[in-house]
């Protein structure tokens, strides 16, 4: 497959396949990179699209960069990244995973995708948040007066971050959107991803005993049928 890295507004990027007028824009989730990729742009190039990857902050080639993975950091990466797309494409579709798919929400509910393939998507971040707080036993009151707590399970409660999600919701969703999703997914609740299914009609699929993140060979190989699927919708 052809590839060729690019540099977007300082942002590590590969743009996978052969020239075409449509692409898809892949956004990796926590602890991922643009090389994630490599799976479903084997399955979108074949379709006829390109495929946009790229490194969210803190990830892939900026790893070792300072700017922080927060919200406004990587909303603004996907806008200056769809600014970019719009000027050499005529049709823009999106693939998102997890925290990916949180971002994109917040980046993209103003832009004219074309379709939305979301995997294992986290779509209610100040549930998860709260589903942390509890899974720690912090309360709300103690979270405001610390700023900061760190979790046994390796991440931070920060006051200032769950601030941030409740001033920033996701207000609309129009792009036609299909889910594919763990059914012992643990960081989006099934009643999240019903209701959103729901308020967003949203073609779903679930994987029984899938995990939040897709690793195993069982996994991965309905992973990729789903993609083939949907890609040929």
């Amino acid at each position: 497959m052809h590839t060729q890295n690019l540099t977007i507004s300082q942002i590590p990027a590969v743009l996978w396949g052969e020239p075409s007028q449509r692409v898809y824009l892949f956004v990796h989730g926590k602890q991922g990179s643009k090389a994630d990729a490599a799976d479903f742009a084997a399955e979108a190039t074949a379709r006829g699209f390109q495929v946009l990857s790229f490194d969210l902050p803190q990830h892939g080639d900026r790893k070792n960069l300072p700017t922080p993975c927060d919200i406004p950091n990587s909303t603004q990466d996907l806008h200056s990244i769809w600014e970019y797309a719009r000027k050499h494409w005529q049709a823009i579709s999106l693939y998102a995973c997890s925290i990916g798919a949180y971002f994109s929400l917040l980046a993209y509910q103003d832009c004219p995708i074309q379709h939305c393939l979301f995997h294992s998507p986290i779509l209610n971040m100040e549930q998860l948040i709260q589903n942390m707080m509890q899974w720690s036993g912090v309360t709300e009151a103690q979270l405001q007066t610390q700023k900061q707590i760190p979790t046994a399970f390796g991440e931070t409660l920060d006051w200032a971050y769950l601030c941030y999600v409740r001033a920033h919701p996701v207000e609309c969703w129009d792009v036609p959107t299909a889910i594919l999703y763990g059914s012992t997914d643990s960081m989006t609740e099934r009643s999240v991803l019903d209701a959103f299914v729901k308020a967003h009609h949203c073609r779903l699929t679930v994987m029984e005993n899938g995990e939040h993140w897709f690793h195993t060979k069982e996994q991965l190989a309905f992973a990729s049928s789903w993609m083939h699927t949907e890609l040929a919708t």
